[in-house]
């Protein structure tokens, strides 16, 4: 049996990047549209080094690793490949931190293992290549010439149809505008409603339970695939949720803002949610593997938050899920993501004629880091052991 591959280090590589003809919205939370606009943003690049050479690599933000130093030295001298072990010592030792940081070294442990074993991530969890269909996931609505009224959702979503996608995802405006929401949700239902599944995430921005209630109607009158985090209790609250189905019929994806299996689990049977959500960057790929089982126990599906390899990876490997997150978009913006990869790409025209995209092929992730441009724009390094 060949040796196994021994943690000896780790290292956080932060950088910065910018997204051309991108602002904020009222509260400068939101990303929209803004002609001529330049938003500064911060990625991270997760690296944890092994007594064999080989690297797990995982891109995600600084802020979901922010916990990393308090259980650096614990990784230090463990079996790389013992992923399930790792992941419940850490799971308990982040319990009062919201477990931030146990994700990205999920992946990068997932990322070892496929180069140890020279097999992509989707094998080793029993998946096989297969076309992943996506929805277009917009931006926020602006007020800029961009999506900024229900007409031009309802142009873009015809866009989209053209390009091939069989979805569409309306982020709409922030600041609970509860009329033009509605209005929106009308507009796209009548433009495009029948051709393609519809789906509304105001992302919590929906002040109050009546405001939600309102919305709910309106995607029942055009038929929406699911409605997604309307108000602001911020997407947890158990006994809301389940009133709120009560009273609408269009179905409700929730739990994208409760981590690890067992809230999400317990949101399910409290009938507070009909899809569950799953997400790579809080629970990584063991916490969601874990979710998308129970899921499948209850009869009902789980949906990934976001695009990206691990995303992709992971939904080859499943079978009660339906579509891929593509995001963010826009019709007046390039591209949203950090351009990081040499061999990789999310975005608008990322889909094939019928809307799908599949996982990378190669060992692990399977994609390749631009480390040139990484280092040129390296604003911060954090070294953990050797």
């Amino acid at each position: 049996m060949a040796a196994r591959p021994i943690i000896t280090g780790l290292e956080i590589t932060e950088f910065t990047y910018v997204l051309e003809e991108f602002g904020r919205d009222y509260n400068g939370f939101n990303l929209i549209y803004e002609p001529g606009g330049k938003v500064t943003m911060k990625g991270a690049v997760l690296q944890v080094f092994t007594d064999q050479g080989l690297v797990g690599e995982y891109e995600t933000s600084l802020m979901h690793m922010f916990t990393l130093p308090m259980f650096a030295d614990y990784l230090i001298g463990k079996n790389a490949l013992e992923r399930e072990r790792i992941y419940q010592d850490v799971k308990r030792a982040l319990r009062q931190y919201a477990r931030l940081g146990m994700a990205a070294v999920d992946v990068a442990l997932w990322d070892i293992a496929g180069k140890f074993y020279e097999a992509p991530i989707y094998e080793l969890l029993g998946g096989h290549i297969k076309p992943l269909k996506c929805y277009a996931s917009t931006t926020h609505g602006d007020h800029n010439g961009g999506l900024d009224s229900p007409e031009a959702y309802a142009d873009y979503a015809e866009q989209c149809l053209e390009r091939g996608y069989p979805a569409f995802k309306i982020h709409g405006w922030g600041n609970s505008l509860v009329e033009l929401e509605i209005a929106n949700i009308h507009a796209v239902g009548k433009r495009v409603g029948g051709k393609m599944d519809l789906m509304l995430d105001p992302a919590c921005e929906l002040n109050t339970f009546g405001d939600a209630i309102k919305v709910g109607r309106a995607c029942d009158e055009e038929h929406f695939f699911w409605l997604e985090d309307p108000y602001k209790d911020g997407g947890i609250s158990q006994f809301a949720h389940r009133k709120l189905r009560q009273l609408i019929r269009t179905p409700l994806l929730q739990t994208e803002h409760v981590r690890t299996l067992e809230p999400h689990v317990d949101f399910a049977l409290a009938d507070a949610t009909d899809f569950v959500r799953g997400d790579i960057v809080y629970d990584g790929i063991t916490g969601v593997m874990k979710l998308a089982h129970a899921a499948e126990g209850l009869g009902i599906d789980i949906e990934l938050h976001g695009p990206g390899p691990a995303q992709r990876h992971v939904m080859t490997a499943l079978r009660n899920t339906n579509y891929y997150e593509m995001g963010l978009l826009n019709p007046k913006t390039p591209r949203w993501g950090a351009p990081i990869y040499l061999d990789y790409e999310d975005g608008f025209d990322a889909v094939d004629d019928k809307g799908c995209v599949y996982a990378p092929t190669g060992p692990g992730l399977g994609v390749t880091l631009d480390w040139e441009y990484i280092r040129k724009h390296t604003v911060n390094t954090m070294r953990f052991g050797k």
